[in-house]
């Protein structure tokens, strides 16, 4: 275990709340870090991965890109960007929606849930692998991090 004080060579904090959020902000670079190299043979980013898990839980419904966008775990991604490199890739179809020409509709191809199911049980080991915790710590962390967020 490399404690944030080696990692990053600083000998000590302001207090334990400024320690807080750099060690968050560190352990969410280590987390991109790791998800971009399991991703990074398939093709596809984080972002990608994001989008293409909110299409599968559609359920074969379409969907917009701004709904897409609302529910990105990283706020500050473009939805209508991805959308686009993931329908080069065949991963997901674009549509005129019929109700409103301005929004375009999106929905994950048959190729999209295929490459979704093929990753399922690398990310699944991948989240054990890069999370060095016990199941106990881990529902810990979870409680924290929701309380951290009020």
């Amino acid at each position: 275990m490399v404690k944030i004080e080696e990692a990053i060579q600083q000998k000590e904090f302001k207090d334990p709340f400024n320690k807080a959020v750099v060690n968050l902000l560190y352990t969410h670079s280590y987390l991109v870090t790791s998800q971009n190299a399991l991703f990074k043979p398939y093709g596809i980013s984080p972002e990608q991965y994001n989008v293409l898990r909110i299409l599968r839980g559609q359920n074969g419904v379409p969907t917009t890109v701004s709904s897409i966008q609302d529910r990105m775990l990283n706020k500050m991604s473009n939805a209508s960007r991805l959308v686009e490199k993931l329908k080069v890739k065949g991963l997901v179809k674009r549509s005129e929606c019929p109700n409103d020409r301005r929004q375009v509709d999106v929905l994950i191809t048959e190729k999209g849930l295929e490459l979704l199911a093929e990753l399922q049980i690398r990310v699944e080991k991948g989240n054990i692998d890069f999370v060095h915790l016990n199941l106990d710590e881990v529902n810990k962390l979870n409680e924290l991090l929701d309380k951290l967020r009020g």
